[in-house]
C-alpha cells in the first residue's frame, strides 16, 4: 500500500463509490440508500417540536396549536427532548467508565488484565485521598475500583474529579447549582424530570442537562479514560496509518469497532499470538492484520499503532471491501446494518456485549473473566474464515495516510518539556504552549470531537475547518471520529501536514516534531481536553473563558446521545455553544429550529454568566415570539494574544454551512474593530442580526 501526503474529500468519496459498486454485485444495502429512503424526514421531529412522553399524545406544536394536550409549550417540549438526549449520552459514556472500573477490579499479576501504569494509579489515589503506603499495586487497584464505582451511586457529595477544574470554574458550577452528584442520580433525575407531569420550565431542564453532561465529562468518561490508562498504558506518540487502504489483501483482516478497549486489547494480543499467526499462514494468508473503526480504533491506535480504517460513516466500507474476515464490536456507534451486510459477503459479524445485541450476528459474550479465552476463539474464527473469501469481490482502495497519534495530556507535557528552556523554565507545565500564544506565534487552540453525519457531507466539516484553523496558526487537539477524519486526510502527518500551516504553527511543529493536529484519543477522551484546558487556566492564571481556546463538534450530530452529552459538557460549560452554533447546517431544519427554540435557554444561560464574552446572534423574523437568540460567538481577549479574524464577515458560506469565524469584535490586523447591532448577512426571507454584544462575562 502506498502512503499519500493528503487525501481529499473527493478522493474519499470516489473510493466509497467504488465500494458501493462492489456492494451492488451482491445486493448489499448502504446508509446512502437508506438516507434516500428516509427522505424527507418528519418536519416536527426535525424541529424538535414533537412530544411523545405520555399516552395522551403524541403532540406536535404548530401556530394553530402552540401547546400540547397537557399545556406544555414549545420551549418545554424542546427542553425535555434535549434533556432526554443528554441523559442518554451521559448514561452511555459513563457506563463505559463503569465497565472499565469493573475490569480494574479484576486485574491481577499475570492475569488477562494488569496494571501497566502504576505511577498513574498511585497519583490518582493521592488525588482522591487514598493511602498508598505499603499496599500491593493490585490491592490498591481493587480499592480504587470500588471507590470509583461508588461515584455512580453514592448518596451524598459531588464528583471527585471536579477538583481538577480551576477554582473559578468550580465556583461557577456551584453558584449555578450544576455540580454533578452521583452519576446514576443525574441520569435518573433527568428521566424523572422529563416524565409526564414533571418539569416543563426550560430553565430547569437546561440546568439539569448541564448537570448530566458534567456528571459524565467529569465523572464517568474521566474515569473511563484515566483507568484505561492505568490498565492498558498511558498513550505516547506512535506512528500509524489511516484510511480504507489499511486493509490488507493477503492477510486475515479483523476489524475492531465500538468504544470499550477491554475487548480490543485482548483481540490485539491474540492476533500477535505465534499460534494464531501460524494458523493464518496455514490457510494461505501472510499473517493477521488488525485495524479499527470509530473509538475502538482510536484506543488501539494510540497504544499499539494499530491502523485506523475509518470512522462512523465508513464502518460499512470495511465490509464492502470483501476482505474483512471478521468485524468484532463492543458497544456504541455500531450500525445494525452490519449484520445483513456481512451476510452478503463472507464476513463474520461478532457482537460481544449484552448492551449491544443485534440481529444477524454471532454473539460471544465478553467479560473480564473469560477475556483471553473468548478473544482467542474470535481470532481463530476469523482466521479460519479466510478460506471463504471470494477473491472476485475483493476491492481495497489504495488510500493510506501516515498519522502520528497518542497525544495524552502527559505526552503533550513531555513534548513541551522538550522545547522548554532548562535554565529558566519549570518542567511539567503547559507554559511553553501559553508562551507561544502570548508571543503571537500561535493564535490559540481548538479542540474538535464528534461523529460525521449523513445530513452533512461526510468528513467535510471536520477536515475543511481544520485546514482553515491550522492555516491561521491555531493548533488543533482532536478525538473521536473527528480525529479519524484528520488522520484519513493526512493532517496528522508530522512531516507533510505542516505545509498547510501558517508560519507560526509551522515553526512550532518543526521545533516540537509534532503534527498540527494532535490525536488525543477516543470520544470518552474528551476528558483529556477538559483537563488540558484546566491546566492551561491554572498555569496562565486566567479563567478558562479568558483563554483563546475553543471546543466543538463539527458535525452537530444531534441524533447521537454521545454527541449531545458532549455538547452539554463542553459547549456550554467551557467555551459555551461552540460547534452547534459555530457550524450550523443551513439545510438542516431540525438543527436550526432546535437552536431557535433553545434561544430562550441561551438567554437564561447568558443571564447566569455561563457564557464567555461574545456576540449574541438572532434570526429575523423569529420562528416564535419568545425566541431570544440563536448563537453566541466567543470574543477572544486582546490581552492574551487575540485571535485574528479569518475575514471581515462574521459568517461566511461554505457549501451547506454558515461557518462562524473569529469575530471582528477583537481585532482586524492592527486596528480594533467593534461590531454594532444591525444586519450582517441577509438571505431570502431571513436576516442574521447582531442582537447585542456581551463585553464581559456576567460572572467574573
Amino acid at each position: 500500500m502506498d502512503q499519500e501526503r493528503f487525501v481529499t474529500i473527493e478522493e474519499m468519496e470516489a473510493a466509497t463509490a467504488s465500494l458501493l459498486e462492489n456492494g451492488k454485485k451482491v445486493g448489499a444495502d448502504s446508509w446512502q440508500q437508506r438516507v434516500k429512503n428516509q427522505t424527507p424526514h418528519c418536519g416536527f421531529g426535525e424541529a424538535g417540536t414533537c412530544c411523545r412522553i405520555c399516552a395522551m399524545g403524541p403532540c406536535r406544536i404548530t401556530p394553530k396549536s402552540p401547546r400540547g394536550i397537557c399545556g406544555c409549550d414549545v420551549h418545554g417540549i424542546v427542553g425535555r427532548n434535549f434533556l432526554k438526549f443528554t441523559a442518554g449520552g451521559a448514561a452511555t459514556h459513563s457506563d463505559h467508565g463503569r465497565e472499565i472500573m469493573h475490569t480494574l477490579h479484576q486485574t491481577k499479576e499475570g492475569g488477562n488484565y494488569q496494571v501497566k501504569d502504576p505511577e498513574k494509579l498511585i497519583r490518582i489515589a493521592h488525588e482522591w485521598g487514598v493511602e498508598t503506603e505499603g499496599k500491593d499495586i493490585y490491592e490498591l487497584a481493587h480499592e480504587m475500583a470500588e471507590i470509583g464505582l461508588m461515584e455512580y451511586g453514592k448518596p451524598f457529595g459531588v464528583q471527585r474529579f471536579l477538583k481538577r477544574a480551576p477554582e473559578h470554574t468550580q465556583e461557577l458550577w456551584h453558584k449555578a447549582e450544576i455540580e454533578p452528584r452521583a452519576i446514576d442520580r443525574e441520569v435518573a433525575t433527568a428521566l424523572h424530570m422529563t416524565h409526564m407531569g414533571c418539569s416543563s420550565l426550560p430553565e430547569a431542564l437546561i440546568r439539569q442537562s448541564l448537570r448530566s453532561g458534567l456528571s459524565d465529562g467529569w465523572g464517568g468518561s474521566m474515569m473511563g479514560t484515566e483507568f484505561s490508562d492505568v490498565m492498558f498504558g498511558t498513550p505516547k506518540p506512535v506512528d500509524t496509518t489511516a484510511n480504507i487502504g489499511v486493509m490488507e489483501k493477503d492477510m486475515v483482516n479483523i476489524v475492531v469497532h465500538g468504544h470499550d478497549p477491554s475487548l480490543s486489547e485482548m483481540i490485539v494480543y491474540y492476533a500477535n499470538d505465534p499460534e494464531m499467526i501460524a494458523l493464518a499462514k496455514s490457510v494461505g494468508a501472510k499473517g493477521i492484520n488488525i485495524c479499527g473503526v470509530c473509538c475502538t480504533a482510536n484506543e488501539v491506535a494510540m497504544r499499539h499503532g494499530i491502523p485506523m480504517a475509518g470512522n462512523f460513516l465508513t464502518q460499512e466500507n470495511v465490509v464492502l471491501t470483501g476482505a474483512c474476515e471478521a468485524i468484532v464490536v463492543d458497544v456504541q456507534c455500531i450500525f445494525p446494518a452490519l449484520g445483513p451486510l456481512s451476510k452478503c459477503f463472507h464476513t463474520k459479524f461478532v457482537t460481544t456485549s449484552p448492551i449491544a445485541r443485534m440481529p444477524d450476528s454471532e454473539f460471544i459474550r465478553f467479560s473480564a473473566d473469560n477475556a483471553g479465552e473468548n478473544a482467542k476463539s474470535i481470532v481463530k474464527m476469523a482466521v479460519e474464515n479466510f478460506t471463504n473469501r471470494k477473491t472476485d469481490l475483493v476491492n481495497i482502495p489504495n488510500q493510506v495516510s501516515h498519522a502520528r497519534v497518542g497525544y495524552s495530556l502527559e505526552a503533550i507535557v513531555k513534548v513541551l518539556d522538550g522545547v522548554a528552556n532548562s535554565q529558566v523554565d519549570t518542567f511539567g507545565t503547559t507554559k511553553p504552549l501559553l508562551e507561544c500564544v502570548t508571543s503571537g506565534v500561535l493564535r490559540g487552540a481548538v479542540a474538535m470531537v464528534g461523529c460525521n453525519n449523513p445530513k452533512v457531507r461526510p468528513d467535510y466539516a471536520h477536515i475543511e475547518l481544520m485546514k482553515k484553523l491550522i492555516a491561521n496558526d491555531i493548533i488543533l487537539i482532536v478525538s473521536g471520529c473527528s480525529a479519524q477524519a484528520a488522520a484519513k486526510a493526512g493532517l496528522m502527518d508530522p512531516v507533510h501536514a505542516k505545509e498547510l500551516c501558517g508560519a507560526g504553527l509551522k515553526r512550532v511543529c518543526e521545533l516540537a516534531n509534532i503534527p498540527p493536529v494532535l490525536h488525543m484519543g477516543s470520544c470518552v477522551d474528551i476528558s483529556r481536553m477538559m483537563i488540558l484546558a484546566s491546566e492551561l487556566s491554572k498555569d496562565s492564571g486566567l479563567n478558562i473563558s479568558q483563554l483563546p481556546v475553543g471546543m466543538g463538534n463539527a458535525a452537530v450530530l444531534l441524533n447521537a446521545p454521545q454527541a449531545v452529552m458532549a455538547a452539554v459538557d463542553i459547549f456550554f460549560v467551557h467555551r459555551v455553544l461552540a460547534a452547534a452554533l459555530l457550524l450550523t447546517p443551513v439545510k438542516n431544519r431540525r438543527v436550526e429550529q432546535n437552536h431557535l427554540r433553545l434561544g430562550k435557554a441561551s438567554k437564561i444561560l447568558l443571564d447566569h454568566g455561563l457564557f464567555a464574552p461574545g456576540i449574541v446572534m438572532r434570526r429575523h423574523p423569529p420562528q416564535h415570539p419568545d425566541d431570544h437568540g440563536v448563537a453566541v460567538l466567543p470574543v477572544f481577549p486582546v490581552e492574551f494574544g487575540a485571535l485574528q479574524p479569518f475575514g471581515r464577515q462574521l459568517l461566511h458560506r461554505a457549501d451547506d454551512f454558515f461557518v462562524a469565524t473569529a469575530p471582528d469584535a477583537v481585532q482586524y490586523g492592527n486596528a480594533p474593530v467593534e461590531p454594532h447591532p444591525g444586519v450582517i448577512r441577509q438571505k431570502p426571507g431571513v436576516q442574521i442580526i447582531i442582537d447585542h454584544v456581551v463585553h464581559q462575562p456576567l460572572v467574573q
